[in-house]
Order: structure tokens, then C-alpha cells, then sequence
């Protein structure tokens, strides 16, 4: 039977649509970013009262490095300046944070304060956020085979023990569960290379409301609608 009760441990959101939002109202596409930001806050907070422990966010992905260089430039700063201002906010709230993706290419400040947020939230246990920044599915899945042929070639891992409870070891999310739901803003039905591995049996939705609209209502909403699935993961319901 489905449970009419069942809650998304896990939702993760990417946030699709800032520059149509800007560019519908004849403004830069970096206004519609930093509107996207402020409405990454709201969701956090949204998280507990609707029983979400993990929320994992699509900040910046290995392909946004495509993007004009003026808007590279511009969501970077943007990022420094979310990490400085919600900081404290974060840790009050009882908000870990993480960040997942490959940091080489990230400016050493940034990385800087990537770093000083994820120890100053450490201890903090009630909502658990994760934002992806410079994060590709497939990069992610490359750079944990790296780890693992180095672990074998060093004697650590046998390679008849390699299977798909180990390799999830090796992925940026770790110490995280599965992704139970995911949710895309701006009416694109597409994953767009976002935790390939970990989504295999998520459930998914595909919603117009650019991001920037994406109150706490239409989140608890989609939320909502995930406890009427009937999740299978393969089986047949009995």
C-alpha cells in the first residue's frame, strides 16, 4: 500500500530559471541569481517543519564555466558574499553545511570560505544542506574511480570487492542517503548531469516556477505530492 504519510528524507533542488526570472522583467541576469539566493534561504528554514533532514542544492555546475565570463565573475562573488552573510544565520538555525564538487578550479577565497563554514557548522545536526559548486555528475563519478584505482593499486582495495555498495564510498556524498526527491525549477525536464549515481531511485519532479518563485509554499506543496508515490525501487508492489 502506498503510505499517505511518507516524507522525503532527502530532496534535492536544481534551481533552474534566475535568468528568465531577471530577463522577464528587463533586468541583468545576475538581479535573478541574487534573488535565488535569498529564496535558498526560505527553503532551508522551510526544511524542518516539513520533516526534510538533507536538502542538497545545484549551485554551480562544471558546465556553468560556459556561461559569459561577467556572469562567472558575478555568481562567484555572489557565493562569497552568501557564505559571509549567512554564516551565523546557519549556525543558529542548526544548519550543517557541505559542499560537493571539485574545488581546484575555485579561487582560493572562496574555497576558503567554503571550508570555514563547513568546520563552523560541524557540530550542527537539525537540517543537514549541501550545495553543489563547480559539480558534474560524471566528474564526480571519475574523480571517485580515480580514488578507487589508486586504493587498489596501493594494496588498500581488492577489486573483487569493488561493487555498488563500495563505490559509493568514493562519491563526494559519502556520508550523505540517496537523494528520495528531486525537484527542477523553470519547466526544463532534464537532470542536467546532477548526482547521477545517487538519484538512480529517486523520485522526480519537473516543475514550471522559476527559482526565484520557489517559495516555501510551492516546496511544500511538491513535498506534499511525494507522499502519495508508490516507490518500488525495482520490485512489484504486493
Amino acid at each position: 500500500m502506498k503510505d499517505q504519510t511518507q516524507v522525503p528524507k532527502h530532496v534535492a533542488i536544481i534551481m533552474d530559471g534566475n535568468g528568465r526570472w531577471a530577463q522577464m522583467r528587463r533586468r541583468p541576469r545576475l538581479v535573478g541569481h541574487h534573488a535565488g539566493a535569498k529564496r535558498v534561504r526560505e527553503v532551508v528554514r522551510a526544511c524542518p517543519d516539513l520533516g526534510v533532514k538533507y536538502l542538497t542544492i545545484f549551485a554551480f555546475s562544471t558546465e556553468n564555466w560556459k556561461r559569459t565570463q561577467t556572469e562567472v565573475a558575478g555568481l562567484m562573488k555572489l557565493f562569497k558574499r552568501y557564505i559571509r552573510r549567512e554564516a551565523q544565520n546557519l549556525l543558529e538555525e542548526g544548519v550543517r553545511v557541505r559542499f560537493i564538487g571539485d574545488r581546484v578550479k575555485l579561487e582560493p577565497a572562496l574555497v576558503d570560505l567554503m571550508d570555514g563554514l563547513e568546520l563552523l557548522t560541524a557540530d550542527n545536526d537539525k537540517v543537514h544542506l549541501t550545495i553543489a559548486l563547480n559539480y558534474g555528475g560524471r566528474d564526480e563519478v571519475t574523480r571517485a574511480a580515480k580514488r578507487m584505482a589508486y586504493d587498489v593499486s596501493m594494496g588498500k582495495l581488492n577489486p573483487r570487492d569493488v561493487c555498488d555498495e563500495t563505490f559509493p564510498k568514493y562519491l563526494d556524498t559519502h556520508v550523505l542517503p540517496d537523494p528520495d526527491l528531486v525537484i527542477r525549477t523553470s519547466g526544463e525536464a532534464r537532470i542536467s548531469n546532477f548526482l547521477l549515481w545517487q538519484s538512480a531511485y529517486a523520485e522526480y519532479e519537473f516543475i514550471d516556477t522559476l527559482w526565484p518563485d520557489f517559495t516555501s509554499e510551492v516546496f511544500a506543496e511538491v513535498v506534499g505530492r511525494f507522499g502519495v508515490r508508490e516507490r518500488r525501487f525495482g520490485a512489484v508492489p504486493v
